[in-house]
């Protein structure tokens, strides 16, 4: 015997001469749509200078509510408008928070030199 014809008797030889087909079943999974209820009512509580907070809040919820009823392109276009205003959010109020705490240092100095002048002025 050959050594070719060997090993094909050693690793079996395939049973039918047939071709191997295959069946790929495509299944839809769910698709996720990120509501950003979480950073929505973060920025409601701590940074909602101008109520985008409440309103990226809102349709955050619009978003989870059209996701549970099964409209995943209107759960997206809620998604997308609720990402827009938490953005905003978010930037308006680091900005107007570090405005407003220069602004109280400005308004402490100004008061503190003003007190050191009158103090020197009555001769305290």
């Amino acid at each position: 015997m050959l050594k070719e014809e060997n090993e094909l008797a050693v690793l079996g030889a395939p049973q039918s001469q047939a071709p191997v087909t295959t069946t790929v079943i495509n299944i839809p999974r769910e698709t996720a749509v990120p509501d950003h209820i979480v950073w929505s009512l973060f920025n409601t509580v701590f940074l909602n200078w101008c109520c985008l907070g409440f309103v990226a809040f809102a349709y955050s919820v619009k978003s989870r509510d059209r996701k549970m009823v099964g409209d995943i392109t209107g759960a997206q276009s809620y998604a997308s408008t609720a990402k827009c205003l938490n953005i905003w959010a978010l930037v308006l109020g680091i900005f107007l928070t570090i405005g407003l705490i220069v602004l109280l240092v400005f308004v402490y100095l100004e008061t503190y030199q003003m007190a050191l002048r009158m103090t020197k002025n009555r001769g305290y």
